[in-house]
């Protein structure tokens, strides 16, 4: 007879221990055909029974949930099929490397698509334009200002140009990068500054302020009728996986009214998840399973309800930092990330056609 029931707890899994054999039907592990749509709980321990003589059984009878369809590697949680296709190849990242170089707008009066990144301080806006410098250039640089510091280094409205291989001419694509955005709502660039950035008053270089606000009065070369070229094209927002779960609660807020004022503006918007490698170790050591990685995927959920979109807007990346040589798996994540930029920059230049607008004025009559 057992005279008592106990729950011993083995201590908090957070994630599956490690399987050492292959799962079966017979431990509740049966592979599906599908991806995942349940989360995987925690596991807190085994339960035992206790019989007289204090010796201890295992209790085997419990009847278990069925399991999403996952394998693991390195203790991570690996689907079985990827929930995006990439090719991972250097005839893939030769072919995106052409594509960039050969963008051309749709919209003859303007010479270059206008992307500016947006996001919180170290979100990684300035690591990723330098790391798609890198990859231009050959090898890994950093003429972007980089830092880790809490207020950022980049202080100005910069632009950057990106330039094909090996010096070639100027793409046709310009990643401007700011200060980064407020938390809080007393630090980091505000939301009028942010407008006045897209709609193009901002002048190269200008120094932001949270304690002096962009103005035709104040602001040193301000521009007050902004042409085509001026604008900006696209927005892609800049996120930090790794701190997706701490940012502020009113950050969201903060997101998703200027994603309204930036979309009453007529500009597309996307978003780069960065530092993915910080919260998947298995793609921090083989960035080819970023597609694989049910964590991201979760992130990547997550990320999308910080924002307020889809996340078939939102791509993944893996910026260079301590490297030194690039790797061709690495460059074919940021410049799909490139390539899905630009295919929104383009619907604003499609957008804003001579002929387009001419119907969509005729159409508000």
């Amino acid at each position: 007879m057992f005279s008592s029931v106990k729950e011993k707890n083995s201590g908090f899994n957070f994630g599956l221990p490690v399987l050492t054999t292959k799962p079966s039907s017979s431990n509740g592990l049966t592979p599906l055909t599908a991806a995942p749509t349940t989360s995987v709980q925690p596991a807190f321990g085994t339960t035992t029974l206790t019989r007289d003589d204090n010796s201890e059984v295992t209790d085997s009878s419990e009847t278990r949930e069925p399991r999403p369809q996952f394998t693991f590697l390195g203790g991570q949680l690996k689907l079985e099929s990827p929930w995006r296709n990439m090719d991972w190849t250097e005839e893939q990242k030769t072919s995106l490397m052409e594509t960039i170089t050969s963008y051309r707008r749709s919209c003859e009066e303007v010479p270059q698509a206008r992307v500016l990144l947006l996001g919180p301080v170290s979100s990684g806006k300035s690591s990723f334009i330098s790391s798609v410098q890198s990859v231009f250039n050959g090898r890994v640089t950093n003429r972007a200002m980089v830092g880790s510091f809490s207020s950022g280094f980049t202080k100005k409205l910069q632009s950057f140009n990106i330039r094909g291989k090996k010096g070639e001419d100027h793409t046709g694509l310009v990643l401007c990068d700011t200060m980064g955005m407020s938390e809080d709502g007393m630090t980091g660039l505000t939301l009028h500054d942010i407008l006045s950035v897209v709609k193009g008053h901002v002048p190269e270089g200008h120094k932001f302020s949270p304690d002096q606000p962009v103005s035709a009065s104040e602001t040193v070369g301000y521009v007050k009728r902004p042409s085509l070229k001026d604008k900006v094209h696209c927005v892609a927002f800049v996120v930090d996986a790794s701190k997706i779960t701490t940012y502020p609660k009113g950050l969201s807020t903060t997101f998703k009214q200027l994603r309204k004022h930036i979309s009453d503006l007529g500009v597309h918007q996307v978003a780069l998840l960065t530092h993915v490698d910080q919260v998947c170790l298995q793609t921090a050591k083989d960035v080819t399973g970023v597609y694989e990685s049910r964590t991201i995927q979760d992130v990547m959920g997550k990320a999308a309800a910080l924002l307020g979109m889809s996340t078939s807007y939102i791509v993944p990346v893996k910026n260079y930092s301590s490297e030194l040589d690039l790797d061709v798996n690495t460059d074919v994540l940021l410049l799909s990330a490139v390539d899905h930029i630009l295919q929104y920059a383009d619907l604003y230049f499609q957008d804003n056609a001579p002929q387009n607008k001419e119907l969509k004025t005729a159409l508000d009559l």
